[in-house]
């Protein structure tokens, strides 16, 4: 067993998280395998950052999985929604990237009977993606990505964003200075990224460099 993935501690964790734009999220539900490709991320940089859980070095039994080795699951709720994170630095340095919306591509009815939701809305959020996916509980915290944990992110099964844009993280505003920094990454025109506006939308590629699959 490995306990830990080294890729989440490669780089700096602003980097990693736009890395992971493209690469396949997948969770092995009770009901069947889903997963989609990561359009959308958000950094969170630790005891220095205003927004993030662990500012300051706070340090709680419910934000314990960011200190975790890199790669440790971080699941944790918010007005009744649960949000997926992945701790990105080494042991005890309390970065994480906030995975915030894929375009579905495994298990599409599974998440479909879930959120019983139709279109880009199915997973166009954070807290949207967990319901499809029917997680609704902390009960993978601490597990590893990969690591005999029925969460997964592949890395090597990617697709290349032709564009990555940045922006202020979403749902931050009065978190200190750091509230505006550039810390969101996403594909740029893909549908499934949240907020993103109808004209914005690239209906060929969805925002990648190969020509998606419709149905």
């Amino acid at each position: 067993m490995r306990h830990y993935d080294p890729f989440y501690a490669s780089a700096p964790t602003n980097q990693i998280a736009k890395e992971m734009l493209g690469m396949l999220l997948t969770y092995d539900s009770p009901k069947g395998l889903v997963g989609g490709w990561i359009v959308e991320t958000e950094a969170y940089m630790g005891q220095k950052d205003s927004a993030a859980h662990a500012f300051g070095g706070r340090r709680t039994a419910s934000n314990e999985p960011l200190y975790g080795p890199p790669g440790t699951v971080y699941i944790y709720s918010i007005h009744g929604r649960y949000l997926l994170d992945v701790a990105a630095q080494e042991k005890d340095v309390p970065q994480g990237v906030l995975i915030r919306a894929v375009e579905p591509t495994i298990g599409q009815k599974i998440m479909l009977a879930n959120r019983k939701k139709h279109g880009f809305d199915l997973t166009n959020g954070p807290g949207k993606l967990m319901e499809a996916f029917g997680i609704a509980d902390k009960e993978m915290n601490f597990e590893i990505f990969g690591d005999h944990s029925k969460l997964a992110i592949d890395q090597q099964r990617k697709k290349a964003p032709a564009q990555i844009e940045t922006s202020n993280r979403i749902g931050v505003a009065n978190q200190g200075d750091w509230a505006t920094r550039p810390l969101r990454y996403f594909v740029k025109g893909n549908p499934y990224v949240s907020g993103i506006k109808k004209r914005d939308v690239d209906q060929e590629n969805f925002g990648w460099t190969v020509p998606v699959k419709k149905d």
